[in-house]
């Protein structure tokens, strides 16, 4: 997977103010829906808040990773926040968000979306990564951290 295929720089916010979970993934459909893939920035905050529902999202360390299937997808699509004070995401480890990846994919799920999951979960969970986007001021400097 290469995340420069699934992730615009304009997908990606640094410094976003965010009043609380609930905004913030109104904050990241409103990203996700400028992938110029038809779907409206509506329709994605509701499957988000959906698959939230299900369980929390958080990857813990300050981490969250929204993601949800939506129709009308051939393709999947992302975004990155970086929010300028962490909210509270429900996160098992009690730790406030402060970095935020989501993903749409379609709704029929195949295997390289099952990877591309499975590897953004991992590539998240790197400690350096995370030191580097939270070191990022601007939202091109973030999506160079992610992306370079």
């Amino acid at each position: 997977m290469l995340l420069e295929e699934i992730i615009k720089p304009d997908s990606v916010l640094c410094n976003a103010h965010a009043r609380s979970k609930k905004h913030c993934l109104e904050i990241l459909s409103e990203l996700l829906a400028r992938s110029e893939l038809g779907i409206a920035s509506d329709d994605i905050f509701a499957r988000l808040i959906e698959r939230e529902r299900l369980g929390c999202t958080s990857l813990d360390q300050g981490v969250a990773f929204p993601h949800c299937r939506v129709d009308g997808l051939n393709i999947s699509a992302a975004a990155l926040i970086k929010l300028s004070e962490p909210v509270d995401f429900d996160a098992q480890d009690g730790e406030d968000v402060d970095l935020v990846f989501g993903l749409i994919v379609p709704t029929e799920v195949d295997d390289s979306h099952h990877a591309d999951i499975s590897g953004i979960a991992k590539l998240l969970s790197d400690k350096a990564l995370r030191a580097r986007l939270r070191d990022a001021n601007t939202s091109s400097e973030l999506y160079e951290a992610l992306c370079g």
